[in-house]
């Protein structure tokens, strides 16, 4: 009888385990049809994006009328941001198409920059109907070759999910036929892709992908350990286990795992490979009820910086989430603020210490620069500001605009009801580059 329990009890174990082994199987067998569903989407959008910008500047190229020809060169920038989109949902990220992905920023850069300017006052050169043309018949040659891959795509019903594979196996994969594909788009672009460059965009364009160019000698993964104990003044108890990771690339980093006991406290952090720099820090303990005000935790997220030689910062933004303040400071040269060269901290207010850190924009904006004499006066990029708009504040900023390129504004921070808004005028041309409204929980224009 015992026996025969047993028996049945073994059974059902054998047939729990196989229907969990099923629906586990069935389970992940989902996942890839709907990664290879998302990845087929984004191709085929893709190639009709790359068809759809080919068409729509050769319309442009044979329009007169200048007011036709803004709206168009919008709706070519449209295209190329959606192009853009789609490439950066592809198994990819391991194929260099910086030269692909740089000649779609070339057209998007020089349909934005052209469509918003008075075309009356300043109507099309001859220089530019050239590169048009010229974006025109090498937009053809990008779309004849990925016309090309999703031929073989159709034809030999070739799976991205089989790029994603190849890639997982090894960081340099032959004989796959979408790869070779990507890559003969890419060897055809870069023919050209200098010759179309317009000076005017790349003296400006700032990498944000990347912290490659950050300067200083090299660390050792002991270095880095140092350098995290003094950043987060650690107690001497804290286990730290540090691994460098992304070995095939330019801006290689330490991950460290820290656990501090006393606090009980388990902490993230990123430190660069290349001078050692903080990227990243994330401490996951449980707050307690706030103490702390967001005034004093903005001080001391101030402090924090100055200790770590985070020099002329100032605070831009706060807001306040349950137990967690968020702050956004940037830095100062001259006077102006720099806000490219962000920094953004999460403090806790039960006791104000620091539970989060981010200095990637910072980082991979930072430079000695030479600020420009504004072109307008205040007072003239002021009578630009809607006359609902109370101004508080007033001071000279340089920003990204939306051709990310830094530009010198008049920053304006004024109130409109009970809202509180800041105003960017660019000041060369008067124009309104941003406006947004704040959260302003430390400062009060009452």
């Amino acid at each position: 009888m015992i026996k025969e329990a047993a028996i049945g009890v073994l059974a059902v174990g054998i047939l729990g385990t196989s229907y969990w082994g099923y629906t586990e199987h069935k389970a992940k067998n989902e996942i890839k049809v709907q990664a290879e569903n998302n990845y087929q989407r984004a191709f085929h959008e893709l190639t009709y994006e790359l068809d759809l910008l080919h068409d729509k500047i050769g319309d442009t190229l044979a329009m007169k009328s200048k007011s036709s020809i803004s709206p168009a060169l919008v709706e070519v920038w449209g295209i190329t941001s959606q192009a853009h989109s789609n490439v950066g949902q592809l198994p990819l990220r391991l194929l260099p198409i910086n030269n692909t992905e740089e000649f779609l920023t070339d057209i998007g850069d020089f349909s934005y920059r052209t469509a918003v300017r008075d075309l009356d006052k300043e109507p099309l050169t001859e220089n530019e109907y050239a590169k048009l043309q010229k974006l025109y018949e090498n937009s053809a040659d990008i779309q004849g070759e990925i016309r090309k891959v999703q031929h073989m795509v159709f034809e030999n019903k070739l799976r991205w999910m089989d790029v994603e594979l190849a890639y997982a196996k090894d960081q340099n994969p032959k004989n796959n036929a979408i790869i070779d594909g990507f890559k003969t788009v890419e060897k055809n672009v870069m023919t050209y892709s200098d010759a179309n460059t317009d000076p005017s965009l790349t003296d400006f364009k700032v990498n944000r992908s990347n912290l490659a160019n950050v300067k200083g000698e090299k660390v050792t993964k002991e270095q880095a350990i140092d350098i995290a104990k003094k950043f987060l003044e650690l107690n001497s108890t804290a286990q730290i286990k540090a691994q460098l990771t992304g070995e095939k690339l330019k801006d290689r980093y330490y991950t460290l795992e820290i656990r501090e006991p006393k606090t009980n406290s388990e902490i993230c952090m990123d430190i660069t490979e290349k001078g050692g720099y903080p990227v990243w820090v994330i401490d996951s303990r449980a707050i307690k009820p706030q103490k702390v005000d967001l005034n004093q935790a903005s001080i001391n997220g101030l402090k924090f910086l100055e200790r770590n030689k985070f020099s002329n910062m100032e605070l831009t933004e706060s807001s306040q989430y349950d137990t967690v303040g968020v702050f956004t400071y940037v830095s100062k040269q001259d006077g102006v603020r720099i806000y490219p060269e962000s920094v953004t901290m999460k403090i806790a207010l039960d006791d104000g210490s620091i539970v989060g850190f981010s200095s990637r924009n910072y980082l991979s904006a930072f430079a000695k620069r030479t600020i420009p004499k504004p072109k307008i006066s205040v007072e003239q990029a002021r009578n630009n500001i809607n006359s609902n708009i109370k101004i508080m504040e007033e001071r000279k900023a340089i920003i990204l605009n939306k051709l990310n390129q830094e530009v010198l504004c008049y920053e304006f921070v004024g109130i409109r009801g009970n809202d509180t808004y800041q105003v960017f005028i660019n000041a060369d041309t008067g124009m309104e580059e941003q406006i947004k409204k704040l959260n302003v929980l430390v400062e009060n224009y009452d």
